[in-house]
């Protein structure tokens, strides 16, 4: 017995002939007989009767089509909920970002997204773009926004849209010596786990400018809301410092920029489907019609 036994075992019921039934299924009548034969061996008891109107399903026959619709019935449902992940827009997955990458980018992404994919469903993880990617090759993020990260055999890396890490304050100094004496002046403030904060130490080392005290915090967010509040000049992304009411702006563009770039990464064997497609697709879009309205002066 097997579900393509039930199922035309059913559809024999319901058209009353072996005839009927083989010419809808594109088989011979002998061929539905001997599979009713089967049933009938399997169960030991006769499932239709032969009339002069065709065939009908006697009481145990009858017994066999109500218990077996719902098995058939839960098949077809799996069946079309397969089909759906496969081929419809819907879909459970992860995006990984770093806390203050995802700040600027995640609030102008979801909604529209959202709105037009309703039945993908996102779930958000946050940590460092190291971790991030790690994540990514865990397979424990499907999709994840990183700066800077280090290639990987199992990783897709699409390249999304540039930043740079600036010396960034609330009001720019008018002069390079008045830049100079605000760094000296201090504090400098920055994330301890950012990159470039080495640099720029390493800079200031070389221009002869000595801050009159460092600031280091766990994260990007907290140097930005320090220096809008007046503390200092912050050693920020651009987009991290520039996005939102208190925005930061360059100290001075005398001052060196360092670059950065930020990218999307997937497992190249992630399973390719219609919703996690439509998703890797609209967060290309996004971050590549940022990168066009990108300032790098």
């Amino acid at each position: 017995m097997d579900l393509v036994s039930l199922d035309r075992f059913r559809l024999i019921a319901e058209t009353g002939s072996l005839t009927g039934a083989a010419r809808a299924l594109g088989c011979t009548q002998p061929t539905l007989s001997a599979m009713v034969q089967r049933l009938e061996e399997h169960y030991g008891t006769t499932l239709l009767l032969r009339t002069s109107r065709g065939v009908e399903p006697t009481a145990t026959g009858l017994v066999l089509l109500q218990e077996s619709a719902a098995v058939l019935d839960r098949f077809a449902a799996i069946e079309q909920i397969i089909s759906g992940l496969e081929d419809g827009e819907v879909g459970h997955f992860v995006v990984g970002c770093l806390d203050s990458l995802g700040a600027y980018f995640l609030p102008s992404f979801l909604p529209g997204f959202v709105a037009d994919a309703p039945r993908i469903a996102i779930s958000l993880w946050n940590g460092p773009s190291a971790d991030v990617r790690r994540r990514v090759i865990e397979r424990d993020v499907h999709f994840g926004l990183a700066v800077n990260p280090e290639p990987h055999p199992d990783l897709v890396m699409v390249d999304l849209f540039r930043d740079a890490v600036d010396l960034m304050t609330p009001s720019p100094a008018g002069s390079p010596d008045e830049a100079r004496a605000r760094l000296t002046r201090g504090p400098i403030v920055y994330a301890e786990r950012l990159p470039q904060a080495q640099a720029y130490m390493d800079y200031f080392a070389a221009e002869d400018i000595r801050p009159s005290r460092w600031l280091s915090c766990g994260e990007l967010e907290l140097v930005k809301s320090l220096v809008a509040g007046g503390h200092g000049v912050g050693i920020l992304p651009r987009r991290v410092a520039q996005y939102g009411e208190r925005g930061l702006k360059r100290l001075h563009r005398s001052l060196p920029s360092m670059p950065d770039r930020i990218v999307l990464l997937y497992r190249g064997d992630i399973h390719r489907t219609r919703a996690a497609m439509r998703l890797k697709d609209a967060l290309v879009e996004h971050g590549r019609a940022m990168d066009a309205d990108y300032d790098d002066s």
